[in-house]
């Protein structure tokens, strides 16, 4: 079968879980899998009982799809992801997008932990993303074009939609709820970044550095989906840190910050 029609297939068994029709996506990032506590009427399927799916090496992604609702919305919830550098192509990296979105999925909810480059934000932040700089090394549209996924030449000029960003901003506000906005950068891993890769990126323009979202988020513009990317703000970077990084520093942060999660994604899926 070409990627195409194994995409096809996946989403037919995403589709034939529940009678619900999600028309929203929720990637969950590192230590954000206590979201999925909050779904209700939901029907969970491991990555490997999903046709065609990749299953993650990573601790802090659990490696399953729920359907079901959240804060009374549908919607198709990945609780983990899988990365380039546990040596998976950028197409595998971006397939369970492009699944959720031929499943019926037309906006995509990305969310990452990562580090901020700006030592004027602290970690358990919340970010909106702007933009993004793919420093991967790759782009998930290299290769043989199959018509059937959309454009080969994607625009990208609006990446994380402009107009949902203005209404999260603006639902914030009114909240109460801190939430900075701007560019992530991602980059290869897993080796976290060096204090000069962070200085190079901040010099390009990133205040926040990570090792997913970038080729979902291609994926999903090339299907014409919604994007919203979140980044939760786990740990400050290289160069910026004053003590060595680790992948527990990061999963206690956002242990510590699941209120301010949980807050933010219940209450952009209504608006949204």
């Amino acid at each position: 079968m070409t990627l195409f029609q194994q995409a096809q297939e996946a989403a037919r068994t995403i589709q034939g879980l529940t009678p619900l029709q999600p028309k929203i996506a929720v990637v969950l990032g590192s230590g954000l899998g206590f979201i999925e506590s909050r779904v209700t009427e939901g029907v969970a399927l491991s990555f490997d009982k999903i046709p065609n799916f990749r299953t993650s090496s990573v601790t802090g992604h659990a490696g399953k799809l729920v359907v079901g609702r959240l804060a009374g919305v549908p919607v198709m919830l990945f609780c983990g992801r899988i990365h380039l550098y546990e040596g998976h192509s950028a197409q595998d990296v971006a397939f369970a997008v492009k699944t959720a979105v031929l499943a019926g999925a037309s906006t995509v909810i990305l969310t990452n932990a990562a580090g901020s480059t700006r030592a004027d934000w602290t970690p358990g932040q919340l970010m909106l993303i702007q933009d993004h700089l793919n420093l991967q090394g790759t782009n998930v549209l290299t290769g043989p074009h199959d018509e059937n996924w959309g454009e080969r030449f994607v625009d990208m000029s609006d990446p994380y939609d402009g107009h949902a960003r203005e209404t999260i901003k603006e639902w914030a506000k009114g909240q109460n709820l801190t939430l900075q906005e701007g560019v992530y950068a991602g980059f290869h891993g897993p080796s976290y970044e060096t204090p000069a890769e962070v200085s190079m990126a901040r010099t390009m323009g990133a205040d926040a550095v990570g090792m997913s979202t970038v080729q979902e988020t291609i994926a999903a513009r090339q299907l014409n989906a919604r994007v919203v990317g979140l980044s939760v703000l786990t740990n400050l970077a290289s160069g910026v840190s004053p003590v060595p990084l680790s992948h527990a520093e990061v999963k206690e942060t956002a242990d510590r910050v699941k209120g301010d999660v949980v807050r933010f994604i219940e209450g952009i899926l209504p608006i949204l």
